[in-house]
């Protein structure tokens, strides 16, 4: 439930908070005065799109907070657990946009990306926009409709999961066809490069192996003196430094037996001793390894030769040499088997049409057992509404296709594969006794569609869980009685939803159970709109207004009262 919306410097609003309560929340007000404003703002906050021009002159920013009881809602709740918020009862929802063309969007005051308070809003709201009502009159949007109805998400999502993989294969098939000619072209030049490149078979990092090994070699003789220096300094020559230190351990053994503190120098000593001997040692061993052999100088300089000019025709480094190697390899083997490889995903193809097929009509299955509950309450909410005679039905048919690859059979027939499944929806309607039924598009007046949105979101309402839903001017093109049941209906819905709505009809504001009044105000030379929660007195003069304009004579006050007793 919205608790309260407040909204700053957005269009002709200044600055407003208003709080809303359970029930039927009225809206009204003369036309210009903001009340669609309202709705607007409470869309953005819910993430729709933005503009610039709805900041308001001479500020800086909008600003639109809304605070929400979701109470026992568990799909917000588990929405707040899986993107990490922290739990509360109240919820709040803030969106900022600057004249700059930035937007800065909050929930709980934690800064989140517009497309996650997207998510939340349609979780918490159904916007009915004045405009929304029009959306009847495109066949295309009737499928929407029916799925609101339908509890087939997870359905849903494995008919896309079916759906996405028969597009990868086939997308897989089309670059494996468009590259089986270029690649049999290619093929003696890879044949050509593959040959090359093996008759060197070089190994990986096997250039820095070879400057290492000729770097040694081409240093031998320096290597050579440089070790027979360290082993004769350390052993061979007069004072060298094994004997050296071995006669300095004699001495610190001689005087730790007459004070025990050098005994700690005799440990430093014999490990100096052993260290010595250590590089001594492998010195004489390194002597004793190393072959001075020119040919195999020559040898590595020409190994190195061959793999830089490698290098240099395929990519500049061994690396790249051999990565290139891997993708001609990959290119012939796959030129000599193309016939193989596209047979195997011809079959791949077979196997998830046929899995595309089964969840589409799973899918279509609960849709079509739906909507024969659909049709009747729909009827029944027309025949409240005025339209007594309705036959509404919702008809099922294919998109038959012979050039699209994305298709299924059905019936020895190809079948266009949507993002929504296989079925094309379309609503159908009479409204008058003896009439065949026809396509909705082409038959409902203004009045009859705005009745017909109303039954549909009153049937959807039922088995909806969001908590507030909100109408634009529902009552489009419809008068006196009928607008009495409109109000009844929303006053119906708002025993297990919020309703916030716009009206200009006064048998429909006479259903509230909260009324608010939206006004124009001159303030400081710039038009403002206010909002205000009307109380019992004020609320008699507004449904007064709307039967009669700006002048009240005592029989319009006299009329308003007793719609208010008739809808209460």
């Amino acid at each position: 439930m919205l608790t309260s919306l407040e909204i700053k410097d957005y269009a002709l609003i200044q600055n407003i908070n208003v709080e809303f309560s359970n029930g039927l929340n009225i809206i009204t007000g003369e036309t210009g005065a903001g009340k669609s404003i309202l709705i607007g703002a409470l869309g953005l906050l819910l993430g729709e799109r933005a503009s610039t021009e709805t900041v308001r002159k001479g500020a800086n920013k909008s600003y639109i907070e809304g605070i929400f009881d979701i109470g026992d809602n568990e799909k917000v709740k588990k929405f707040l657990e899986e993107n990490d918020f922290e739990f509360n009862e109240e919820l709040i929802v803030r969106r900022e946009i600057s004249i700059k063309g930035s937007n800065r969007c909050f929930i709980n005051d934690t800064p989140v990306q517009l497309s996650v308070v997207k998510q939340i809003g349609d979780l918490l709201i159904d916007l009915h926009g004045q405009h929304d009502h029009q959306s009847l009159l495109r066949s295309e949007t009737h499928i929407e409709f029916l799925d609101e109805f339908c509890d087939i998400k997870n359905e849903l999502h494995d008919f896309e999961v079916a759906r996405k993989k028969l597009l990868e294969a086939l997308s897989q098939l089309k670059k494996l066809r468009d590259s089986e000619k270029n690649l049999k072209e290619k093929l003696s030049l890879n044949q050509f490069q593959l040959k090359e490149i093996n008759s060197i078979s070089p190994e990986k990092d096997e250039d820095l192996k070879i400057e290492k090994e000729l770097n040694i070699l081409e240093n031998s003789e320096k290597l050579f003196e440089s070790s027979s220096q360290i082993y004769s300094s350390i052993y061979e020559n007069e004072n060298n430094a094994y004997d050296i230190l071995v006669s300095i351990k004699n001495h610190l053994e001689h005087i730790s037996k007459i004070d025990e503190d050098f005994n700690l120098k005799l440990v430093d000593i014999n490990s100096a001793i052993e260290l010595v001997r250590e590089i001594g040692d492998y010195s004489r061993d390194y002597l004793d390894k190393m072959e001075i052999d020119p040919s195999s100088i020559d040898a590595l300089r020409d190994r190195a030769g061959a793999i830089h000019m490698l290098k240099k025709k395929y990519g500049g480094s061994l690396e790249n040499v051999l990565s290139f190697k891997s993708k001609i390899e990959e290119e012939l083997s796959l030129a000599e088997n193309f016939a193989d490889k596209i047979d195997e995903l011809q079959k791949k193809i077979i196997d998830q049409r046929e899995e595309v097929k089964k969840t589409a009509f799973i899918i279509s299955k609960k849709r079509k057992n739906e909507a024969k509950k659909v049709e009747k309450q729909i009827e029944e909410v027309l025949k409240y509404l005025g339209i007594p005679d309705s036959k509404f039905e919702i008809r099922f048919e294919y998109e038959n296709t012979l050039e699209s690859e994305t298709f299924v059979e059905v019936d020895k027939k190809k079948v266009n594969v949507l993002s929504n499944g296989i079925d094309v929806v379309e609503f159908f309607i009479s409204t008058n006794l003896g009439e065949d039924l026809k396509p909705l598009v082409k038959t409902a007046s203004g009045g009859e569609v705005s009745r017909i949105m109303l039954a549909i979101k009153s049937v959807m309402a039922k088995t909806e869980k969001l908590p507030l839903l909100v109408f634009d001017e529902i009552d489009t093109g419809i008068s006196g009685r009928i607008a009495q049941k409109v109000g009844k209906i929303l006053r119906d819905l708002s025993a297990s939803h919020q309703i916030i709505s716009i009206t200009h009809l006064p048998q429909i504001a006479a259903c509230a159970n909260h009324h608010y009044s939206v006004q124009k105000e001159t303030n400081s030379d710039r038009v403002v709109s206010l909002i205000k929660k009307l109380n019992e007195e004020e609320k008699v003069v507004e449904i007064a207004k709307l039967l009669s304009g700006e002048k009240i004579t005592q029989s319009n006050l006299d009329a308003a009262k007793e719609l208010l007793l008739v809808a209460n």
